[in-house]
């Protein structure tokens, strides 16, 4: 087996890159896990709040819905932050020139369903999103548009992950294949 140099510009950035992601996603986690206790805690205060400020004809402040969006967004968040997770340690095993092993294949089954798992998660955080953007309509005829749209990108990204953790495992059986003849 070839090894990579281990200051592969690629290979770094690449570790540089999911690092990061996992850091905001991190980021991320921690601010939603914080902001849900803190509307269950205040969600009447902030209701009494916006209606003071805002009329009662802007109707009660969507509590529900918006913890709902918070919970999608947090089951969201953990799942980007797992997927750059099992994409840097994929990048490790090519640094360490063993890209084929067994593991990969795994590591590229779960990041596609995981990737599945959030462009499912995307259909209830629109069905969210769009009770908000009425209720912020009403207050003050704010224009928000909801993309809810279906991710074509999103979508193609699963079927070659799937793809990718076949052509990983055909090509990790066919080396220990190659490595039993010799």
């Amino acid at each position: 087996m070839s090894q990579f140099h281990p200051t592969d510009p690629l290979l770094l950035a690449g570790k540089v890159v999911t690092i990061l992601m996992q850091f905001f996603m991190a980021l991320g986690a921690l601010a939603l896990t914080i902001a849900i206790p803190l509307l269950l805690i205040f969600g009447g205060r902030i209701d009494a709040e916006l209606a003071k400020e805002l009329g009662e004809a802007a109707g009660a402040f969507p509590l529900f819905p918006t913890i709902g969006l918070l919970f999608v967004g947090l089951a969201i968040v953990i799942s980007v932050f797992i997927f750059f997770d099992k994409l840097r340690r994929i990048i490790g095993t090519v640094g360490e020139g063993d890209p084929f092993a067994p593991v990969n294949a795994d590591r590229l089954s779960m990041m596609a369903w995981l990737l599945l798992g959030v462009q499912i998660l995307m259909l209830p955080a629109a069905g969210l999103g769009l009770m908000l953007a009425k209720w912020a309509d009403k207050v003050d005829h704010a224009d928000v548009n909801i993309d809810a749209g279906l991710d074509l990108t999103g979508i193609l990204m699963v079927l070659v992950l799937f793809i990718l953790a076949r052509v990983f495992r055909h090509g990790a059986a066919m080396r220990e294949d190659l490595e039993g003849t010799v």
